[in-house]
């Protein structure tokens, strides 16, 4: 299934369900053990590192054996952003790597590989674990005793993989009746103990040893996906944990991924500007993203209560954008858990700006900008998360294209009192 018609499917499901979609951070940044810092223990760390960005992005292992990827693997560095070399007698001699989003995205592109964005799927893991005749339920404090090796195979397998996977807080931990429903894969009430937790959909996770293997048995709850019980076995909580987190990788990939063809040549971002309460505002605005040096064009789609999102075409990387943003100080980066805190109408507003009295001719119909949180617009991550992520916020007419997006949404406050002293506001 491709992954318009997929996030077409998960729309489907936006008024049954909480949206919890989460901006995964860190998908192109990676860590990998090396011999030393010689040219070619270098490169061997540079194509260790890209083979597991190209498995994050791409969503799939698969990828590594197409036709081509030896090539992308070859010139590995010349997708790097930056590197640093590290030694430590502790945990040996590292290579930290951050790779261009735009230029791996390009790379699997060109090989005829899926691209997977940065907005995923928040999964809510309710995991219970037996072994020694006794059931514990992984939690986000699940660090010590038996609990402590699962919680960091899951933790590693969904760093891997770049899944937010999210546990249960502490205090579930001794319900009886939970761990039982778990163990028995009864959704009903463990859905009633999960009201208040920001996900997506939810996870029943039952572990236990069977001749001389581990098995992992799940069902799915939400986002419409098959609700019968899925199994795997290994002979390590490392391989196991592995296993069913790819599984769930595979399976979200295949329906939000992005097609080669779609890819394109010229990178889109959404950029929402906040604090527009006057057309002059989104004039100057408007003018000062057109007249950045990355920028191929700029369009506004959608505009209400101070806030205007502008769709960017650019070239470069994203990185690089970001920093041609920073050099105005009108515009204010602010985080996804910033936005979160900020009221849902902008009641200083005099009055909706009207982006089509612009020159833009390809300005479209204005619609309300809402989150898409779980319960409750304020909520940001839940801490302890398997993978580091925010909470997604984009308009909830723009739930599908959230999910198609291959680079998080961007936000930005716009101060026109905070130019220079003397200047007008050009």
């Amino acid at each position: 299934m491709s992954g318009r018609v997929g996030a077409l499917m998960a729309l489907l499901t936006l008024f049954s369900l909480p949206i919890s979609a989460a901006t995964v951070t860190g998908l192109y940044a990676v860590d990998v053990p090396v011999e030393s810092s010689s040219p070619d223990d270098l490169a061997q760390g540079y194509s260790d590192g890209l083979k597991r960005v190209m498995v994050r992005v791409s969503g799939t292992q698969d990828v590594l054996a197409l036709e081509g990827v030896s090539e992308l693997l070859e010139n590995a560095e010349s997708l790097l952003q930056s590197y640093q070399y590290l030694r430590s007698e502790e945990n040996g001699n590292q290579l930290q790597m951050v790779f261009g989003a735009v230029g791996v995205n390009k790379a699997l592109a060109s090989i005829g590989a899926p691209v997977w964005g940065a907005n995923r799927p928040l999964t809510l893991a309710w995991i219970a674990v037996e072994s020694g005749g006794t059931r514990q339920l992984l939690h986000q404090s699940a660090d010590t005793g038996v609990s402590g090796p699962w919680l960091k195979a899951f933790r590693k397998a969904a760093e891997d993989r770049g899944l937010p996977v999210t546990l249960p807080p502490e205090e579930y931990a001794d319900r009886r009746e939970l761990m039982s429903d778990i163990w028995g894969q009864f959704t009903s009430n463990v859905r009633t103990a999960s009201e208040d937790m920001a996900y997506d959909l939810m996870s029943l996770v039952r572990v236990s040893r069977s001749t001389g293997q581990w098995r992992a048995g799940w069902v799915f709850d939400g986002m419409g996906l098959d609700s019968a019980e899925q199994s795997l076995t290994a002979a390590t909580p490392e391989e196991l944990a592995a296993a069913v987190v790819g599984r769930w990788a595979d399976t979200f990939a295949e329906r939000y991924a992005v097609e080669s063809s779609d890819v394109g040549e010229s990178p889109q971002v959404d950029i929402v500007l906040h604090g527009i309460r006057e057309l002059e505002d989104y004039a100057t605005a408007n003018r000062v993203l057109k007249n950045l040096s990355p920028v191929v064009s700029a369009s506004a789609t959608a505009t209400r209560n101070g806030r205007v999102t502008m769709n960017i075409t650019f070239s470069g990387e994203i990185e690089q954008l970001k920093r041609y943003i920073a050099l105005d100080p009108r515009l204010v980066p602010l985080s996804n858990a910033e936005v979160s805190q900020l009221p849902a109408q902008d009641t200083e507003s005099k009055a909706e700006v009207d982006t089509d009295t612009d020159t833009d001719t390809d300005t479209q119909q204005a619609r309300g900008l809402v989150s898409m949180p779980g319960k409750d617009a304020q909520t940001s991550a839940p801490s302890n998360p398997f993978v580091t992520y925010e909470s997604l916020f984009v308009e909830q007419n723009d739930a599908e294209k959230a999910f198609d997006s291959l680079y998080q949404v961007l936000h930005y406050r716009w101060q026109p009192a905070s130019v220079i002293e003397g200047e007008t506001g050009e």
